[in-house]
């Protein structure tokens, strides 16, 4: 996360054909919101957006935006134009139309460059805190606008005729795949929700949350999506067909693979133009690339190339560790643990780790506290020194600034070892 004073400045990609420098004086923003709404006063947008990033990892494939610590001075970031948020249950208006620019090779009036994006089918992104209802096709939302306009007049509500429900249902479940294939049960609730929220005039009579039927027809409508994308060979899918569970045990509700929370890249598809016998080849030259000097750049190439190889033969094999550090050892070093974090979660792993760390900070001076004999003594004089510097540093009365990451895990490896040669932080290094 970027937290200098010096000046930053970004490349934003606002549509097909307009392209803009926006400077930050005192360097970028610290979050998300902050970015977008620099960015909204610069740019003078008045559209709803979310932004993207251009991610090195994913040969230059823009990803959403989710974290700061993606982003960087002269980094690229993409302007995408959403539907209006979600209104409030008594909110009638219309909504209002989308703006999507397409995703070809454009320029700006000043020559600037777009980078056409290479973005896989499979790829997915985080599921969202508010799901934002798409526009669904052309008739359905003439019929929809109609039904608004009998709900403020009489208060009917509307009945949707199979076309028009079928339309609803479809244009739901492709919003919805962008993000993931297998929903839990609270997801499909805020997706119903989000419907009647954005569209009151389809609120169901006699339910009690005015969506329940909805919320049903989703299920199925899904279920019948991921048997569609089965046969059509997505991998996410095809993990758990019964012809790949073992014999004995084939029900569909035995051992379900899916994402856990925070997995965005759970099982992608090959790179284009690749398939299982050419990523092999390129894993078993990834063995004596690793033992080459100065490869470094050679071994992340091939790491990125065979990424969804590694994916597939760790969910449908499950091998032990042992095997897996003898068939993929570059995965065990520190920068390529960091590189397939991100691969699979989208998110900076040790940048994130450590920012959040200090927000436990009583916690573990609670736990470090409860240590006796040697190593308590030598956690509490650490402590103590630490929080010392810590408080000489500060000239405002402000309360006392978290002590350092450094400090923690220096902490955190004397108490689980005990090791007298655990070497202690440098408080001139680690205070703040």
């Amino acid at each position: 996360m970027n937290t200098t004073m010096s000046s930053a400045v970004l490349r934003v990609i606002l549509g097909p054909d307009s392209c803009q420098r926006v400077v930050f004086p005192t360097g970028l923003p610290t979050t998300g919101p902050e970015l977008q709404n620099e960015i909204k006063t610069n740019c003078k947008l008045s559209e709803p957006f979310r932004l993207q990033f251009m991610d090195t990892l994913f040969d230059n494939s823009f990803m959403n935006l989710t974290s700061m610590d993606e982003i960087e001075d002269k980094a690229t970031v993409k302007v995408i134009y959403t539907t209006c948020e979600a209104q409030d249950a008594g909110a009638l208006s219309f909504p209002c139309s989308a703006i999507t620019p397409p995703r070809d090779m454009t320029s700006d009036s000043g020559g600037c460059a777009v980078i056409p994006t290479s973005e896989s089918t499979s790829s997915r992104s985080l599921w969202p805190d508010t799901f934002i209802v798409p526009r669904f096709s052309y008739d359905a939302e003439l019929k929809l606008e109609k039904a608004h306009e009998a709900l403020r007049k009489n208060g009917t509500l509307l009945i949707p005729d199979p076309k028009l429900k079928s339309d609803v249902l479809q244009g739901l479940i492709q919003e919805v795949v962008k993000h993931k294939v297998y929903l839990t049960d609270q997801e499909f609730d805020q997706v119903a929700k989000a419907l009647i929220m954005r569209h009151p005039c389809l609120e169901e009579r006699g339910s009690n949350t005015g969506y329940g039927g909805w919320k049903t027809s989703l299920k199925y409508k899904l279920s019948n999506y991921r048997t569609h994308l089965r046969k059509m060979g997505c991998p996410e899918v095809c993990i758990n067909a019964l012809k790949c569970k073992p014999d004995g045990k084939r029900s569909p509700a035995f051992n379900v693979k899916k994402p856990k929370r925070g997995e965005v890249a759970y099982c992608p598809s090959f790179p284009l133009g690749e398939n299982h016998q050419s990523l092999e080849k390129m894993r078993v030259e990834l063995l004596l690339d690793f033992k080459r000097q100065n490869n470094r750049q050679t071994v992340r190439d091939k790491m990125a190339k065979s990424f969804a190889l590694r994916r597939q033969e760790i969910l449908c094999d499950a091998p032990i560790i042992s095997d897996l550090q003898e068939r993929w050892p570059a995965l065990f070093e520190a920068k390529e643990i960091n590189a397939e974090f991100k691969r699979i979660t989208t998110m900076q792993l040790q940048s994130r780790f450590l920012s959040q760390l200090d927000m436990h900070s009583a916690s573990l001076l609670g736990v470090f506290e409860k240590q006796k004999g040697q190593r308590g003594k030598k956690l509490e004089d650490m402590a103590t020194r630490m929080t010392q510097e810590v408080l000489d540093k500060q000239f405002t009365p402000t309360p006392p600034l978290p002590l350092s990451s450094s400090f923690f895990r220096s902490a955190v490896r004397w108490t689980a070892t005990g090791d007298p040669s655990c070497p202690q932080p440098s408080a001139s290094k680690t205070a703040l």
